[in-house]
């Protein structure tokens, strides 16, 4: 089977999922979704450890300027408990730019709450000037972290790594 056909047959297996939705709301006009839950919005900071470890990249002529590493963090503070993930991080010919992307698994106690969410991280450097995006991975928040959102900061302090996480969670039950 061709892509084009598996992109078209995508397409069109979508299309029908909407139509049906809508079909279904027209007529049941009462069957409005569940209200949704207040959210709880907060803050949690500390700080943590982290070991970077190198990996072989998948393609083992790849050039020299991409990398592949192993993470491995011990957060403190509000947040107490284990990240682990994988990084990708391309450099470049000019000194101070580069990339990175990452997928990291936090398993621990957030603000009393255990259970375990997924980071995304998205970094890139232009000449020294960084910008940092770490967001969680929507729906991966397990046990009381369930239904979890928020962004995270990264700061960096004479070689200390600490963290700043603006965070939404539904209320305890």
């Amino acid at each position: 089977m061709s892509k084009q056909l598996l992109v078209t047959m995508f397409a069109i297996a979508a299309l029908c999922l909407v139509a049906a939705r809508v079909a279904r709301s027209r007529n049941n006009p009462q069957a409005d979704p569940a209200p949704q839950e207040k959210l709880v919005t907060a803050h949690a900071s500390g700080p943590f450890d982290v070991k970077v470890t190198p990996e072989v990249l998948a393609d083992k002529q790849a050039d020299s300027s991409l990398g592949r590493m192993s993470l491995d963090k011990q957060y403190h503070g509000d947040l107490e408990g284990t990240g682990k993930g994988e990084m990708l991080t391309a450099g470049t010919g000019v000194k101070g730019s580069g990339a990175y992307v990452a997928i990291e698994r936090v398993t621990g106690t957030l603000s009393g709450r255990k259970g375990s969410f997924v980071l995304q991280h998205m970094g890139t450097m232009t000449q020294g000037t960084p910008q940092l995006a770490i967001r969680v991975v929507p729906d991966s928040g397990t046990d009381q972290l369930a239904g979890l959102a928020g962004t995270m900061n990264i700061k960096i302090d004479n070689g200390k790594h600490s963290y700043a996480f603006d965070y939404t969670l539904p209320p305890a039950h």
